[in-house]
């Protein structure tokens, strides 16, 4: 019997954790919508994005979005992804994020949650199924968060700004314009900004474009046409930030 692909099924099996496997087309975006449970979204492939009202996670290939129950938020894909979603409950473990991230997906996770699809929903959590959904829910608490989230500030001028930068990440406006575009001064617009986001503009916009960024390396886009994509002047201006933020190059990330 085939399983449903219908998030509502999920929320009262009477497991802690219940695995539900989906494909989504390019450019599907759902309705803001929430869950009792919790979710971890994982794209076996694809690029996913979760944007909630306060900010968005993106979550290419080894990454994978935690999203705490009762959160309202709305799922997107650039392109074609292929889902597995966990759905549990919020009091399984005391270990599990309280609020949204991007985490790292290490080899360990990948094959519990691919294998968690295989599980019966009414699983034996004495036998071997429930050993495997108690050691999902341990390597959750442990990993890695990663810094692909924008967070998104609230009053109505500046989220339209940034929504702009967000559709736009090469953009090469500058503090003179959209301070213009928001009727503010240059020092209000930068003090607002700061409050509901916590970094400056220049910071933000850092961070739309490594996202926009890791979205495109992820569908293939080579690291030269992904620099110039997101608005830097060459590949090597890229590439610096990329090495300060992960690490590593583009290329061997």
């Amino acid at each position: 019997m085939a399983r449903s692909r219908r998030a509502v099924d999920y929320q009262d099996v009477p497991r802690p954790v219940a695995a539900m496997a989906d494909e989504y087309p390019a450019g599907h975006a759902t309705v803001l919508h929430s869950h009792r449970r919790s979710q971890l979204f994982y794209g076996s492939s694809g690029v996913a994005r979760v944007a909630t009202r306060d900010g968005t996670w993106v979550a290419p290939p080894l990454r994978a979005i935690w999203v705490p129950g009762g959160i309202e938020h709305q799922v997107v894909c650039r392109g074609p992804v292929s889902f597995r979603t966990l759905y549990i409950e919020p009091d399984a473990s005391p270990q599990l994020p309280k609020a949204c991230r991007v985490m790292e997906v290490s080899d360990l996770l990948r094959s519990l949650i691919i294998e968690s699809v295989e599980v019966p929903l009414d699983y034996d959590v004495t036998g071997r199924d429930g050993c495997l959904m108690q050691l999902i829910l341990h390597e959750i608490g442990i990993a890695p968060v990663s810094p692909l989230y924008i967070r998104m500030p609230q009053s109505r001028p500046l989220r339209r700004m940034c929504e702009a930068i967000l559709r736009d990440p090469s953009t090469r406006a500058d503090l003179d314009d959209w301070a213009a575009k928001t009727g503010m001064s240059r020092r209000t617009l930068t003090r607002h900004f700061r409050l509901e986001t916590g970094i400056s503009i220049a910071t933000w916009i850092k961070q739309a474009r490594l996202v926009e960024a890791m979205s495109l390396m992820a569908e293939g886009a080579s690291v030269t046409t992904v620099a110039f994509e997101v608005g830097y002047e060459s590949s090597s201006a890229f590439g610096a930030m990329f090495r300060k933020t992960f690490g590593c190059s583009p290329t061997r990330y």
